[in-house]
């Protein structure tokens, strides 16, 4: 795929199916987030890739998180299956360190780039994929099982497979409505 046209008509897929990439191809995801801007060669970033029984351990502790954030009945009960609509999920962890020059925000913008990363080397090697958040990557439990420290900002959880269903279509905006030139 060339990459162009990955950037220009990447969507994202959140009906996803195995197989997902195998180590070499979760390698090449990975090292690709090696490769984004990061002032100071900090790495701010961990990954961890939840696959089969991890898949399941994560839906646990989104279950504990949904029973402490005292959502609904529905919604615990549906907390443990979330990470089962993909055959692998990768956390992305802004790991912030303390430095002069390289404020918190650089560090999160860095490690969204580390995820936006993984999901064109996904999907240049066909993979589908969703970037997901909300309330489970904002929770106190979550962070705690993943032995985060108090300023560390889970960035999203990455839904990796194979689509089975079309592309969700995006509409389109004109890059005139954002852009503007100074001359």
């Amino acid at each position: 795929m060339q990459a162009l046209d990955l950037l220009l008509n990447r969507t994202s897929q959140p009906r996803l199916q195995k197989p997902a990439p195998n180590e070499q191809e979760l390698q090449n995801i990975i090292h690709a987030a090696m490769r984004v801007p990061d002032h100071a060669s900090l790495t701010p970033w961990k990954f961890v890739v939840c696959q089969e029984a991890g898949l399941t351990r994560l839906g646990n502790v989104f279950e504990q998180a949904a029973l402490d954030e005292q959502l609904s009945e529905k919604e615990v009960l549906r907390a443990p299956q979330l990470p089962l609509r993909a055959p692998m999920v990768i956390a992305v962890i802004a790991q912030i360190q303390e430095h002069e020059k390289v404020p918190w925000v650089e560090q999160v913008a860095s490690a969204s780039c580390a995820a936006y990363a993984m999901q064109l080397a996904a999907k240049a090697q066909g993979y589908d994929n969703v970037w997901r958040t909300g309330i489970y990557a904002q929770s106190k439990v979550v962070k705690d099982a993943f032995g985060l420290k108090e300023q560390d900002e889970i960035v999203g959880f990455l839904y990796v497979g194979t689509g089975n269903a079309d592309p969700i279509s995006r509409p389109s905006k004109s890059s005139f409505d954002f852009t503007e030139h100074w001359n």
